[in-house]
């Protein structure tokens, strides 16, 4: 009998001994869990990755100045608009490309106007989890058609996207442009017909990832 309590009082003293050992504090835990995710942040991608985009939606014209003001230039107010872009990146934010695009727009005569831009693209993308907010400036050039007349001229736009990545190879999202596309015709006169046109574009996109 004096060697059972032995025995017990032997296991009382060392059990304790070995859970303080083998199980690390909750304090402790804490620590070193906030230190693993203080500093994190996604990143998705590296220097040479590649996107492939697709857009396809709508084309406001919303202001018009020059020899076409806001109340004369006869455009109806919603057209249509797409484009191809490539993009790749130099780090994990910054992207350089290309980018194809064309719009239409029908006026109030019945007629049709097209514009085909076409420039070089720069770009910062933030990223927040599954979720891609790519910032875009684009600038070059733009040939124009309207019945027997056509231009070429300088071409610009800016805005931005918001997309969701939904699995490594595809992400989905829209686009909000402002473009602008000023006019510098040639007239035999001597007078200087300049127009300075703005539109706003909203479409959707779909993006390969390569």
């Amino acid at each position: 009998m004096p060697r059972l309590w032995a025995l017990l009082l032997i296991l009382l003293l060392f059990i304790p001994g070995l859970y303080a050992q083998e199980l690390p504090s909750e304090d402790q835990g804490d620590i070193e869990f906030d230190s693993d995710y203080a500093n994190y942040r996604p990143s998705l991608y590296t220097m040479g990755d590649k996107i492939f985009t697709i857009s396809l939606g709508t084309l406001f014209p919303v202001y018009f100045a020059g020899a076409v003001e806001n109340n004369n230039h006869g455009i109806r107010p919603v057209g249509g608009t797409g484009s191809l872009a490539f993009s790749f990146f130099i780090n994990s934010s910054v992207f350089l490309g290309g980018e194809l695009s064309g719009m239409f727009l029908a006026t109030r005569g019945g007629n049709m106007f097209y514009m085909v831009p076409i420039g070089a693209r720069v770009g910062y993308q933030f990223i927040f989890r599954r979720f891609e907010f790519p910032i875009t400036f684009m600038i070059g050039g733009a040939p124009t058609l309207y019945l027997e007349t056509n231009h070429f001229g300088f071409f610009m736009k800016a805005g931005a996207s918001a997309f969701f990545r939904f699995n490594p190879d595809w992400s989905f999202g829209l686009n909000a442009f402002w473009w602008f596309a000023p006019q510098w015709p040639k007239s035999e006169d001597g007078v200087r017909y300049n127009v300075y046109g703005n539109f706003v574009e909203l479409t959707l996109s779909a993006r390969y990832h390569f």
